[in-house]
């Protein structure tokens, strides 16, 4: 059974930080690129960040460029969005995302940055 499992969000004040995590199983983890997603009330799903399957190339959106970096972990299964600077427009639930032959989505993380 796969499973895409997120952690780590929560409540930020602006200009603090979180890392999120999501842990991957039932799949060849190392096999697939990662990505993570965000979809803010009322708007559509945003792809914010992205990495190869062996991590050799990451993607990201100019809306997180320089404060946002994703990693992965092939051994333990597991990616990382590490989330620096955070703003009040960050505030959204992030999905972690799977793809190769298939697409795989997690439930997701709720993020809230406010003060």
């Amino acid at each position: 059974q796969v499973q895409l499992v997120e952690s780590g969000g929560g409540l930020a004040q602006p200009g603090g930080s979180l890392r999120l995590s999501c842990a991957a199983s039932g799949f060849t983890f190392s096999s697939y690129a990662m990505s993570w997603a965000r979809q803010a009330p009322g708007k559509g799903l945003e792809c914010v960040s992205g990495i190869y399957s062996d991590g050799s190339d990451t993607y990201y959106a100019d809306s997180v460029k320089g404060r946002f970096t994703i990693s992965r972990d092939n051994a333990k299964n597991t990616v990382y969005l590490q989330m620096n600077s955070l703003k009040p427009e960050d505030t959204a639930v992030y999905h972690c995302n799977a793809h190769y032959y298939n697409n795989f989505w997690g439930q997701g993380t709720q993020v809230t940055v406010s003060s």
